[in-house]
């Protein structure tokens, strides 16, 4: 149900159908009707004051302040989607959900043209008051040059309805003398919000189907243009409003889709007032100060990650700072029913991934996925122990090993005598355990087994689980931390521009179960840009071999960038030329090594020359088969359970510029996330594809 309007509501005038038209001016000596005021709040962006207007939906909760409705002075309105509270009597505007400095509010009437960017600015609700009466008189006995005073001591002039002028003093070096003046530049005033030229947004829907916590990477600045988290999931919410209307067009006719909210999750801010700064600052060394500076504010919460004392922090601050979001989210929204997913840019996706894999699954959801690994865990430990047979060159064993029911686990468990028990003469014995005693130090991640949180590794065998993803290992170079347990189980998790990969494989991670997967989250998405210096794959640790590319995410307006479909054009046409052209070579060869043949055969010699040719360029044309990624269908591949089963690698298509140097737009492919429609395309794609709401249109290529 919509929000209760404010009790000052009645009293506002119906608001005109476009903001930008001109509404008719009065003749003089005519009637007077009433300004139509608007409420706009004060956005403060590097020292540069900018007023924005409050969308149509909030204005009307807002309500009209006057003598008969100061008990609605005191009214918090809910504002942006339920972001802010404006507080009426304080005339202030804060953010619910993270710390931002209050902006002032204003309710306007009466404009004059700025210096800097000839955006209009509104007059003071005092001044607009004095501004109105005058005006009202004017218009009322049609006398004009009405001549007013600013609080600045600038002289504003209402020569009609159409011309009225404000005035700003030219510097005078006595300005302890100075008296208002008409002199200096005129400045345009406008009166009612409708003359002014400023886009008035119609608000976003009232109804939210799903909620995305969305976590930070490395500094404090998320993007090319440093600013804040906050900023970049504006940006990425904005984007997703305008795919769901583009996109979800049915659905939303229909009142089956709303929106998805996003909130950011800060956890910089919190690490760096411990007091490290401080103490960074003391052995920082004076030189190149602002890149010293820059790293110790960026780079260095990689390795405050890496260290037991700070990642602690970090893990502990994300987790109670989403938990602390999801309990404010359902207090200021009772009747939310929908679903909780988490998204994490670059080292964000990491602590995500890190907590993911710390959290406690039901006891039913952990007995059901034991019974499951252990259905299955047999069959491929002794299909694990033929591959290991075949390798040594022992496959003439093979039945002897599946007779003793024997997996890699019970392989790696073998000692001499037990192969001489099973028959295995002396050779092939020794071979068995030179493979056995090589791989002794290599840790073999198997789903098999699950450790509590935080136990330590190092005592563990060999065969320890994937499943457990205790990446704490002192042996692996990792510290150890005490993971919080989230309040909510995530629907799914979007990796962007992520190091994940590369992280598990410093660890030590060789080699991720196919049937492992996050014990409270059945999705997982690694998105990332092709030129992104920081983002790996996850699949090839799930499926080694063959190589395979990862998913092209389709572009939103349904079709290949233009330019990667002229590169997939020409690199098949080269192909096709190639292998005409070693046919043609083939032909001509054979005909000049061709024994002479009475002329009588030369019609059978040709059917047998043809066939030849044809026979021997048939293997060719397969070699020659145009690479993976230009093939139009993809095999499908089997991935594991990390998502469901589903692919779980997803690359950007780079746009046209870009693709002429990669290494020049390497920083900005990982910092373009937050304003890519192919990314929140599938973000929302996947989010409402578990509630059963698919695309207007599927996407070509898309899965």
């Amino acid at each position: 149900a919509p929000p209760a309007a404010s009790p000052m509501s009645a009293q506002e005038p119906p608001r005109p159908p476009s903001a930008a038209a001109e509404s008719p001016e009065p003749e003089p000596g005519g009637a007077y009707e009433a300004v139509v005021p608007h409420w706009f709040y004060c956005k403060v962006t590097d020292t540069r004051e900018r007023w924005v207007p409050f969308s149509m939906q909030d204005v009307p909760r807002a309500g009209r302040l006057g003598p008969a409705g100061q008990d609605a002075d005191a009214v918090v309105v809910p504002t942006s989607g339920g972001r802010y509270d404006v507080h009426l009597r304080a005339r202030r505007r804060v953010a619910v959900y993270w710390e931002e400095e209050a902006s002032e509010v204003r309710r306007c009437t009466w404009f004059y043209k700025g210096d800097k960017d000839n955006k209009f600015v509104p007059y003071s609700e005092s001044f607009s008051e004095e501004l109105e009466e005058a005006y009202m008189i004017a218009v009322t006995l049609g006398e004009w040059k009405k001549k007013l005073e600013s609080p600045n001591r600038e002289v504003i002039i209402l020569h009609n309805p159409k011309l009225m002028v404000h005035y700003h003093p030219v510097a005078s070096s006595d300005d302890w003398v100075s008296t208002p003046t008409e002199q200096g530049r005129p400045r345009t005033v406008k009166r009612g919000v409708e003359n002014i030229a400023v886009e008035i947004p119609n608000g976003e829907p009232l109804q939210i189907d799903h909620l995305v916590f969305v976590v930070h990477g490395i500094g404090p600045a998320c993007d090319i243009r440093f600013r804040s988290i906050v900023q970049c999931v504006n940006d990425f919410r904005n984007v997703s409003l305008s795919m769901l209307q583009a996109h979800f067009k049915k659905a939303q006719e229909q009142q089956q889709v709303g929106r998805v909210e996003f909130l950011p999750v800060n956890w910089h801010s919190s690490l760096h007032s411990t007091g490290v700064d401080v103490d960074l600052e003391r052995i920082t060394l004076p030189s190149i100060n602002r890149l010293r500076h820059f790293i110790n504010d960026t780079i260095l919460d990689v390795f405050f990650y890496n260290s037991s004392t700070y990642c602690q922090t970090i893990v502990d601050t994300v987790a109670s700072e989403m938990n602390r979001l999801h309990r404010l989210f359902l207090q200021r929204n009772p009747q939310f029913r929908g679903g909780v997913s988490i998204a994490g840019h670059s080292l964000g996706s990491l602590i995500l991934f890190d907590l993911l894999t710390n959290q406690k699954a039901d006891p039913e959801e952990d007995e059901h996925c034991a019974q499951g690994s252990r259905t299955t865990s047999s069959t491929r430990g002794i299909e694990e122990v033929k591959e290991i047979l075949k390798k040594l060159e022992l496959s003439e064993y093979c039945d002897v090993f599946e007779k003793e029911k024997m997996d890699r686990q019970a392989l790696f468990l073998c000692t001499e005598e037990n192969l001489k028990e099973m028959g295995i003469p002396l050779g092939p014995r020794m071979k068995i355990l030179h493979y056995i005693s090589s791989k002794t130090e290599m840790k073999v991640w198997h789903s098999e087994h699950r450790a509590e949180p935080g136990a330590p590794s190092q005592h563990r065998d060999s065969s320890e689980g994937v499943r457990n993803c205790q990446y704490r290992d002192v042996g692996l170079g990792q510290v150890s931390a005490n993971y919080p347990q989230l309040n909510y189980k995530p629907t799914i998790f979007f990796a962007f521009g992520s190091p994940i990969g590369m992280f598990l494989t410093v660890r030590g991670v060789k080699r991720i179960d196919p049937n492992y997967s996050l014990p409270t989250c059945k999705g997982f998405f690694n998105i990332f840009h092709p030129f992104d210096p920081v983002a790996y794959r996850i699949e090839p640790m799930i499926v080694p071999e063959p190589e395979f590319e990862p998913m092209l995410l389709p572009h939103h307006k349904g079709r290949k960038r233009m330019h990667l479909e002229l590169k997939e054009g020409l690199t098949r046409m080269s192909v096709d030329l190639k292998n005409n052209l070693l046919g043609s070579l083939r032909v001509a060869w054979q005909s000049f090594t061709r024994a002479p043949v009475p002329a009588l055969e030369a019609g059978s010699t040709e059917a047998e020359a043809e066939a030849e040719a044809s026979a021997e360029k048939q293997p060719d044309t397969k070699a020659e088969e145009p690479p993976a990624a230009v093939k139009e269908e993809t095999p499908l591949i089997n991935v594991g359970r990390l998502n469901g089963g589903n692919r779980i690698d997803y690359v950007l298509q780079e746009k046209p510029i870009e693709s002429f140097n990669e290494y020049l737009f390497a920083l900005q492919g990982h910092l373009c996330y937050w304003e890519s429609e192919d990314t929140v395309l599938l973000v929302l794609k996947e989010i409402y594809q578990t509630q059963g709401i698919t695309l207007d249109q599927p996407l070509p290529g898309s899965q």
